[in-house]
């Protein structure tokens, strides 16, 4: 552990002041322990002992542009100069609100607010006021923020998670009161038939559907051909709102996020991480008749809401992303698809179990026999995460930086000479462990 000797010895002071000496419990997963950062630009991020990384952690997700990427810290700088915090309003915000609305298929009206976990909250008020029901349907291995009202079957033990076709609402963390799982219904992932059926039984308590376009943080797994269509479906036969969670999908997978790939729109859907390109910001974004309520009768505040940082972030980086007819976006996907079918080919080449899957901008790599994770307990049986663990922390000695999860984040700043460079450590690494 030469080489991280400032890293483990900041860590060590650190817990001195900071439980756990972290302040977001996905890092303490960070083997061999978390590591402290320097500075960051383009697709490398420096650590404290000196060591360089190509990145593809990316901030988890949203420096889809790459770190301290120039016209988004030259857009902050001018406006902040302006100033940070109005209380009010500022034509920045009409900009990024226009700029939604053009883009995204379900964009009438917008709310912003800093993070994804705030404007899920928002969306579940929301729908449970439209509805006058209080059900909201959710699938295994989602995440939806820390809250306690949805920390809710995001890793369950399998052996404790009840039954396939109706799984337990599980508590995702000592401190969660049982009245938090009250409201929820659980099912598995891209199965509509079990959907259809709990319709059957009880569409008329149910507010919303809430879902990712993609599954990200557990094994990038998409949607079946026909799934999202499904759910949209049954929320227009029932009553209920189609609630689209893009924090990580939104920009990320195309202008026009998940539901452009796919081809469906949703009622509501919110958006970060990738929209502000490294900065705090989200945004609910949905049909007018509904997001007007927040006008009349649904409360949402916030005193950071449109502040002009985020605003100025997220107007630069989707300008950015805008360009050329989103031109960047073809970089993205051929950056990403080389990496994919490079890693695919190495893994065979060796002959080790490897799977790849997902889009070029986010997929996941993972110790499997399976061809295909179609939901989480494909994940959570079949998927050897020790290995893939010790695999990450070979890639970190060569001076790649990966996410335990298995999830990899591509960005724009990503160059031939990186992934070249990335795929020849994967090769090494895999020897390691294999």
């Amino acid at each position: 552990m030469d080489q991280w000797q400032k890293s483990q010895a900041m860590f060590e002071r650190a817990k001195q002041s900071l439980a756990g000496g972290v302040s977001s419990n996905v890092r303490l997963l960070a083997k061999p322990f978390p590591l402290f950062f320097d500075h960051a630009e383009g697709a490398l991020i420096y650590d404290v002992d000196g060591n360089a990384y190509i990145d593809y952690a990316l901030g988890q997700g949203p420096l889809i542009l790459g770190h301290s990427h120039p016209a988004i810290l030259d857009a902050v700088n001018t406006a902040m100069r302006r100033g940070q915090l109005y209380a009010g309003q500022s034509e920045l915000e009409i900009t990024v609100a226009e700029a939604l609305v053009r883009l995204i298929p379900s964009a009438q009206l917008c709310r912003f607010g800093l993070s994804g976990s705030e404007m899920v909250q928002a969306a579940m008020r929301l729908a449970r006021a439209v509805t006058g029901r209080t059900k909201i349907l959710r699938f295994e291995g989602h995440y939806h923020g820390w809250f306690d009202n949805v920390l809710i079957s995001v890793g369950p033990p399998v052996d404790k998670a009840g039954p396939r076709e109706r799984p337990n609402v599980m508590p995702g963390t000592k401190g969660q009161t049982a009245s938090a799982l009250e409201d929820f219904v659980v099912l598995p992932w891209n199965d509509l038939a079990l959907v259809e059926k709990l319709f059957a039984e009880m569409g008329d308590q149910i507010a919303a559907i809430m879902t990712e376009g993609m599954m990200c943080n557990t094994g990038a797994i998409p949607p079946e051909p026909g799934f999202l269509q499904g759910l949209r479906r049954l929320c227009d036969q029932y009553g209920a709102l189609f609630y689209l969670d893009e924090t990580i999908t939104g920009f990320r997978l195309g202008l026009q996020g998940a539901q452009g790939r796919f081809g469906v729109t949703p009622d509501l859907s919110s958006f970060a991480k990738a929209m502000a390109g490294g900065f705090a910001n989200a945004a609910l974004v949905g049909k007018h008749d509904y997001m007007i309520r927040f006008a009349q009768d649904v409360n949402h505040s916030g005193t950071f809401n449109s502040n002009v940082i985020s605003m100025a972030a997220s107007a630069a980086a989707i300008a950015e992303l805008e360009k050329d007819n989103g031109a960047i976006y073809q970089h993205l996907e051929a950056t990403g698809t080389t990496l994919m079918d490079g890693i695919r080919a190495i893994g065979q080449r060796l002959g080790l179990p490897l799977h790849v899957q997902g889009f070029p901008t986010a997929f996941h790599v993972s110790f499997t026999e399976l061809s295909a994770i179609k939901d989480y307990r494909d994940y959570a049986l079949h998927c050897d995460k020790e290995r893939y663990g010790r695999f990450v922390l070979a890639m970190l000695t060569r001076g790649v930086r990966l996410i335990e999860r298995g999830v990899w984040y591509i960005s724009a700043a990503h160059s031939e000479e990186q992934v070249a460079k990335t795929l020849l450590a994967v090769e090494a690494a895999l020897q390691e462990v294999g």
